[in-house]
């Protein structure tokens, strides 16, 4: 089987010009769990939102062997499944089970099977005594859970996850290593959290300035790029 996303020679620049992707080479082979790793500005958002259409540069972008375009897009939407670093962008409903089964409504589900579907998403991601609750009523990492099952109702073969450990505390960033580790999807976690890294990823690669730096395991990613240094030096900035 070959990669379930190719991305060669991709750029960007945002309309105040600043030149966010300057090049970048990525593959995603299948049961892979990928770290990006970079400061901030380094691309590593710009780049993940052009694995579902959500922003377009020059360059080449397949998903599941699909070119990504217009003819494609739908198609590769339900291939890519994207959870944001602000959870609350993703919860809008009344309640968390309707969160979870709008994405299936909008692909045409009946009401009775999308709120099956997202019921059983909520249970996988240990949330089910949640579902009759007001989004806004939850905790930071119930809120993560959620906005995953509202993901994994739509059984993508590709989770995107842009900084998923941002807002919880330590407990709540354990607990979301252990769901990670469970769920079978191949990933890509942008993350500045070495834990989460360590914990999850099978591989890391490193952005810098708009292009991919470096690559390999995930330990040694970390130590090349003296990872923990790196993170302190952009934290005090």
């Amino acid at each position: 089987m070959g990669s379930l996303i190719e991305a060669r020679g991709l750029r960007y620049r945002y309309e105040d010009g600043t030149e966010a992707l300057r090049g970048v080479d990525f593959d995603l082979d299948p049961g892979e769990t990928v770290i990006l790793l970079g400061g901030n500005g380094s691309g590593k958002t710009t780049f993940v939102l052009h694995l579902n259409g959500l922003l377009r540069g020059e360059g080449e972008v397949r998903v599941c062997g699909m070119a990504m375009g217009e003819t494609n897009l739908a198609s590769i939407r339900r291939k890519v499944g994207v959870v944001f670093q602000d959870a609350d962008e993703q919860l809008f409903m009344p309640t968390v089970l309707e969160d979870a089964a709008y994405g299936l409504l909008n692909l045409g589900y009946s009401r009775g099977e999308a709120r099956s579907r997202a019921s059983a998403a909520l249970d996988r991601v240990g949330i089910g005594h949640c579902a009759h609750r007001a989004p806004y009523h939850l905790s930071g990492g119930e809120k993560r859970r959620a906005a995953i099952a509202g993901v994994l109702a739509m059984e993508p073969e590709i989770l995107v996850l842009d900084e998923p450990t941002t807002s919880l505390d330590p407990p709540g960033q354990r607990e979301l290593v252990e769901l990670l580790r469970t769920l079978p999807q191949a990933k890509i976690v942008t993350t500045h959290d070495t834990g989460l890294a360590r914990g999850v990823g099978t591989r890391a690669v490193f952005f810098e300035a708009g292009r991919v730096a470096g690559s390999g395991e995930v330990a040694d990613v970390l130590n090349r790029f003296d990872w923990e240094a790196y993170r302190d030096r952009e934290a005090s900035r």
